[in-house]
């Protein structure tokens, strides 16, 4: 998958629905535009100067790229719309906005469709520089609001905990169902603990590794979304019943072979198929905008990521995990106590 912004729509839109590094990009600009309905706009003649480009260029890419550039703010006024804009423009420019008066449609960029043409234009100096810029604000904005890691960005969502306390009781019956219904061997723990995984995510513990680069004592459910957690629980629990069944059916443990058809059977249930299809666009779009990983399995099925997104894991409400457990330390004492 193409990382580049020139030619990459899933690039563009996350820097465009991320609101901390848009707040800095702008900033940092200091591009001055126009005053209107509570927002800056641009005209066509002001974008095409700032990137160096001429209108006519500028006209090229609305027309390929109309639908994209609409949907971040671009805007063709009309009627009562374009006098409130004549008239601003009259007070702003004088005489230097007569080149208005007479149309009767306007086209005018929102700043995200300012950035939105930026990230599209291919040739000139101006643009590559602005996507470089970009590029930069993102990643910083980033990492400072992660503290400079973002391995463990997932932990920084308030469903996180929950999911990580409840997750090992289902583990538990699991495993034990595992060594209770299944024929010996050490190895059937991380084997089907592996199907779990390429059944919902397409990779291994090992490759899932890899990808992230975790080292050999990080463990890999630390870095697991919350819905992640939440679907490998739901399969693990629900297997280990499934064995349980079978064996009491049976009246003795199953073999390597039977445990294959009896997952097989189990994960082709049909109200699997859009929890896994959701947890994959989840695991492939965050990974790929928040950790710059890329899991190839998975890359069909990767989307923008949404501005409530960005809010979940950068904003003011996300917290480290162990802010969260402290917060939550006197609920467990109570818990502990009335147990």
């Amino acid at each position: 998958m193409s990382r580049d912004l020139t030619t990459s729509a899933i690039e563009r839109q996350n820097v465009l629905n991320n609101p901390f590094a848009l707040r800095e990009i702008q900033n940092n600009l200091g591009i001055t535009g126009i005053a209107y309905r509570g927002e800056i706009v641009f005209l066509k003649e002001q974008v095409a100067e700032f990137l160096d480009i001429t209108p006519r260029t500028v006209d090229a890419y609305l027309a390929s790229h109309d639908q994209e550039l609409r949907a971040n703010g671009y805007e063709v006024l009309r009627g009562k719309s374009l006098q409130e804009l004549k008239i601003l423009l009259k007070e702003s420019f004088g005489s230097e906005a007569d080149f208005v008066t007479k149309t009767t449609a306007l086209g005018v960029f929102s700043f995200r469709a300012f950035l939105n043409l930026a990230m599209l234009v291919s040739d000139g100096d101006r643009a590559r520089l602005l996507r470089q810029t970009i590029l930069d604000i993102v990643l910083d904005t980033i990492n400072t609001r992660t503290g400079g890691s973002t391995k463990y960005i997932n932990q920084r969502d308030e469903d996180f905990v929950h999911a990580i306390l409840q997750e090992p009781n289902y583990r538990v019956e699991f495993t034990n169902a595992l060594g209770a219904y299944v024929v010996e061997g050490k190895f059937k723990y991380p084997l089907y603990t592996d199907k779990i995984y390429v059944s919902i995510f397409c990779e291994k513990s090992s490759e899932y590794r890899k990808v992230l680069k975790l080292q050999a004592k990080e463990n890999v459910r630390d870095t697991f979304y919350s819905e992640i957690l939440d679907l490998v629980a739901a399969y693990e629990y629900g297997f280990a019943k499934a064995l349980e069944a079978s064996f009491a059916k049976l009246e003795r443990k199953l073999t390597i072979g039977e445990v294959d058809k009896l997952f097989r059977d189990f994960e082709s249930q049909a109200h699997w198929k859009p929890l896994v299809e959701r947890a994959r666009v989840k695991m492939a779009s965050r990974d790929l905008a928040f950790r710059d990983a890329l899991h190839l399995t998975l890359q069909n099925y990767v989307r923008p990521i949404d501005p409530s997104e960005f809010d979940r894991f950068l904003g003011d409400k996300s917290m480290e995990l162990a802010e969260r457990l402290e917060q939550a330390k006197d609920v467990f004492i109570r818990l502990k106590e009335r147990g």
